[in-house]
């Protein structure tokens, strides 16, 4: 029985053993929002592939930049003819014949002299060996190609280009971490109100339930304070399981596992949401989107003047070197049967002159694509004037409502503490305790709502002056 008891221990030592190891696997984090930006910018999916972007960039610039590099090239060739090629031509042999007989007079046998008919017809015969090999190399270089000339030009801008994508990307996700972050720091606050209220519920439900005894309230009071308690704990529970939803919504956000645990340490104040934050200068070169388009535009222009370089010749050098042998055996590595030299250098200058309109078309194309690009930066210049004025508004309609709210809860809250005094003392009725809990509860709702719509506001100024 003892030897049995001790085996019985070893399954619950084994299940110990995989909680501890998961729970050594899990990380734990304690963010302030610069750092969850932070670890956003290193882990989440979007800004890897922004980042790769980039990097994609700089190997389409190399590939650029190896047009404009010498090319060399090496090859063997054997060939093997299981029959010869034939070849027919004209009957020189026999022309030449006919033409020394006529020149010496030659008759024959009937005495004539000899005439060469008026076709000697054709002559098949093969020509060639059954095994030709050749081994070289050969060497190229661009002098000159207005597109690639154009194509080296542009490489600065188009990294520029790739990075300001990038740059767009994370402010996107910084300004969507920074939203949520806050939002899920106000729940918390939140939560905790909602405890101070509870505890306010479990006493006023302690004293009703003592007037109760003494006969001086009814039974339905205290089933109202129950139900308001009740309705209390309903509420934190609802609101911590947003935050702990929020969460897991902000780790996804920010690539970070499932099973790390996750701490936010920033906390939220009326006095940061209104530092520094209205100010009426901002310039539109200060929003990376419009820095985006600009070097948009700048490469629209490269590609305009890459089709109308296209119109002028190119120029290329190249060289060939090479060694061939015939043979009528596989003997090629026989270095005493003779292998022939080849080699030339060469010009070409390639001159266009009709492609069907196909020129004329990529130019107006790419032209007509500038212009949507500038057009596009001048709308941009509206939405910018546009947010900004949008965020101003929001930001003071939110920080007045703040200060509204703060006062109409300050004041629910000193109606609810001298209702209950009065109740207390057997001055005021239930209904009235009852109506300004829940007048309370309103006004705190109210008040941490003005306070995260102040924090988007703000995060939507900052992000529509560039100063996010």
């Amino acid at each position: 029985m003892k030897q049995s008891a001790r085996l019985n221990k070893w399954p619950g030592l084994f299940i110990a053993l995989i909680i501890a190891m998961s729970a050594n696997a899990q990380e734990r984090h304690a963010f302030t929002v610069r750092q969850a930006v932070d670890y956003a910018n290193k882990n989440s999916a979007q800004v890897k592939n922004a980042l790769i972007g980039i990097q994609l960039q700089h190997q389409t610039n190399r590939e650029i930049t190896a047009a404009a590099l010498p090319n060399l090239a090496g090859s063997i060739d054997v060939t093997y003819f299981p029959k010869v090629p034939v070849q027919s031509f004209p009957n020189f042999i026999a022309a030449a014949t006919y033409g020394v007989l006529e020149e010496e007079g030659v008759k024959d046998g009937n005495g004539n002299p000899i005439v060469a008919p008026n076709d000697f017809g054709f002559v098949q015969a093969q020509f060639g060996t059954k095994f030709t090999g050749s081994a070289g190399v050969s060497l190229s270089q661009l002098l000159f190609d207005g597109q690639v000339f154009i194509g080296l030009q542009a490489r600065d801008a188009a990294m520029d280009f790739a990075r300001k994508t990038a740059e767009v990307t994370q402010e996107q996700i910084k300004t969507n971490i920074v939203k949520i972050y806050y939002q899920l720091v106000i729940g918390r606050q939140l939560a905790t109100t909602i405890d101070a209220n509870i505890e306010r519920a479990e006493k006023l439900l302690a004293d009703t339930r003592e007037i109760f005894k003494n006969g001086f309230a009814e039974k339905l009071d205290v089933n109202k304070a129950e139900v308001t308690l009740t309705n209390l704990k309903t509420e934190k529970l609802r609101v911590e399981n947003n935050v702990q939803v929020g969460i897991q919504g902000l780790k996804l956000l920010m690539g970070m596992p499932v099973a790390d645990e996750l701490t936010l340490t920033d906390t939220l104040s009326e006095e940061a949401l209104t530092d520094n934050v209205i100010d009426n200068a901002y310039s539109y070169a200060n929003r990376v989107e419009f820095q985006q388009l600009e070097l948009a535009s700048k490469l629209g222009d490269f590609n305009v003047r890459r089709y109308k370089l296209s119109r002028i010749p190119t120029v290329a050098l190249y060289g060939t070197y090479s060694k061939n042998a015939q043979r009528n055996e596989f003997n090629f590595f026989d270095f005493s049967e003779p292998w022939f030299t080849t080699a030339l250098v060469g010009l070409k200058v390639s001159v266009p002159i009709f492609e069907g309109f196909a020129k004329d078309a990529r130019i107006k194309k790419a032209q007509l694509e500038l212009e949507q690009t500038r057009n596009n930066i001048e709308n941009l210049k509206l939405a910018i004037d546009n947010e900004v004025a949008q965020a101003r508004i929001n930001m003071r309609s939110a920080l007045a409502s703040i200060d509204f709210q703060k006062r109409n809860m300050q004041l629910a809250e000193e109606v609810y503490n001298q209702t209950k005094k009065k109740y207390e003392q057997g001055l005021g009725s239930n209904l009235e305790i009852t109506g300004a809990q829940a007048e309370l509860r309103i006004a705190q709702n109210n008040y941490y709502n003005a306070l995260y719509d102040a924090v988007v506001a703000k995060v939507d100024y900052l992000r529509a002056t560039g100063k996010l």
